[in-house]
């Protein structure tokens, strides 16, 4: 049974960085493709960024947010089964439940809908 599970949210403030984890088990990383979504209070969940499986083809930032580019990265390591989100420069406004998703297509998409497994979330929450 494949699970994933998120960690490193916390408080932070106004300008800081935060590193979320998302760690996949049960099957073996590079199978999947995982996208990193957030859920503010009253909004809908948003895809923020997203690694795909195929990772000889695919840049990244083609699936960013825009209000984080330049701010956040993903990073993929398939030997430890983890995907990494790095942000940086954070303000309020990505104070936000991040949760993490997998799918077997390479292809990311948008869609939380398109995404299998996911996590139970951790909340990251930015400081004015």
């Amino acid at each position: 049974q494949v699970q994933v599970a998120e960690s490193g949210g916390g408080l932070v403030q106004s300008g800081g960085s935060l590193r979320l984890s998302c760690l996949l088990s049960g099957d073996s990383l590079g199978l999947w493709t995982i996208g990193w979504f957030r859920q503010a209070p009253g909004k809908e969940r948003e895809r923020v960024l997203c690694s795909s499986r195929d990772t000889s083809t695919t840049d990244f930032e083609d699936y960013a947010e825009e209000s984080v580019k330049g701010r956040f990265t993903i990073s993929r390591d398939n030997g430890r089964n983890r995907v990494d989100l790095q942000m940086n420069n954070l303000n309020p406004e990505d104070t936000a439940i991040y949760y993490c998703a997998a799918r077997r297509p390479s292809m990311c998409s948008e869609e939380k809908n398109l995404y299998r497994y996911w996590g139970q979330g951790t909340q990251v929450t930015v400081s004015s």
